[in-house]
């Protein structure tokens, strides 16, 4: 069996280890098989690598075994070489998954920070300023008319600073997430951005159903990170965001019209576009996300998050 160049050095330790385990070595040989696994892994070599270069090994030694009973022992010593190579493949996937549940904690714990500081803008923010506004309406109630007027001047910035703090609130954790879901939850973000910057946002799709709460959450929070990014970097009139169900799950694509980057260059990509973040979240859920963006082209953001059953 031919191997491909990259697997020739892999191929070569391997086979040296297995020999030395059909002879009788023993302990040193599986040790051997485990670290040329760490090795493959490290390498950025995968289990199916091992597979074909297993195979290759062991017709290789069967090839050159002289009797029955050598191609036995071989065929024997097989089975309990391959349960050792492919175990730092079981030790990375369960510490992935280790991980994973970590950061999945973590993305929890961060959310319900975010629920209580937005329910403190709402409401314990709300109530001083509405004790200002009692205060002041109190003054001015005894104020000589020029003093009246710049009190009233002074409730109106209060009026916004309420405005801004309950805008604050909704896109830290806006209610209506939980309440009605993620695309009434999408519609009024994107309300909000165009009302604030002048990109005209729109929002299309269905996710028939309400989806897992997890998933949601991360949704929201990628296509927050996306239009932030479009606002800080595209210089883009508009953006486009789809939310549709394919087979492979529930897709979220963000398109904009702005400036686009060169997506091939990962330097560029690593500064400051936000990237960074959305990965994570799709890490943790097992989502993928592709990037499609030229010189005047735009920019696409493809998001994929396979859903159970």
């Amino acid at each position: 069996m031919l191997l491909h160049a990259d697997h020739k050095n892999l191929a070569d330790e391997y086979a040296r280890a297995f020999e030395g385990y059909v002879r009788g070595v023993g302990e040193s040989a599986l040790q051997r098989a485990y670290e040329v696994s760490r090795e493959a892994i490290a390498t950025g070599l995968g289990i199916l690598d091992v597979a074909l270069v297993h195979q290759a090994v062991v017709l290789g030694a069967l090839g050159r075994a002289g009797s029955v009973a050598g191609r036995e022992r071989i065929a024997q010593a097989a089975e309990t070489f391959l349960a050792e190579s492919l175990s730092p493949f079981e030790m990375t996937h369960r510490a992935h998954r280790e991980v994973n549940t970590a950061l999945r904690h973590l993305n929890d714990r961060l959310e319900d920070e975010t629920r209580r500081l937005a329910h403190a803008l709402h409401d314990e923010a709300g109530q001083l300023l509405v004790s200002v506004h009692l205060a002041l309406a109190a003054i001015a109630g005894d104020a000589p008319v020029e003093l009246a007027a710049r009190i009233a001047g002074v409730r109106g910035l209060l009026d916004e600073i309420e405005e801004h703090l309950r805008r604050i609130s909704h896109e830290l954790r806006p209610t209506i997430l939980d309440d009605l879901g993620l695309i009434p939850a999408l519609e009024f973000l994107a309300e909000g951005i165009s009302r604030r910057t002048g990109l005209a946002v729109t929002v299309e799709g269905n996710a028939a159903g309400r989806l897992p709460a997890a998933t949601e959450t991360a949704l929201y929070r990628i296509v927050q990170e996306g239009l932030t990014n479009v606002i800080r970097h595209a210089e883009a009139s508009s953006a486009r965001v789809e939310v549709f169900r394919e087979r492979e799950g529930i897709c979220c694509r963000i398109r904009d019209d702005g400036k686009g980057f060169d997506a091939s260059s990962s330097a560029l990509v690593g500064q400051g576009l936000g990237l960074t973040g959305i990965r994570e979240r799709l890490s943790v859920l097992g989502g993928t996300l592709q990037i499609s963006s030229g010189p005047s082209r735009g920019t696409e953001l493809m998001v994929t998050i396979a859903l159970e059953g």
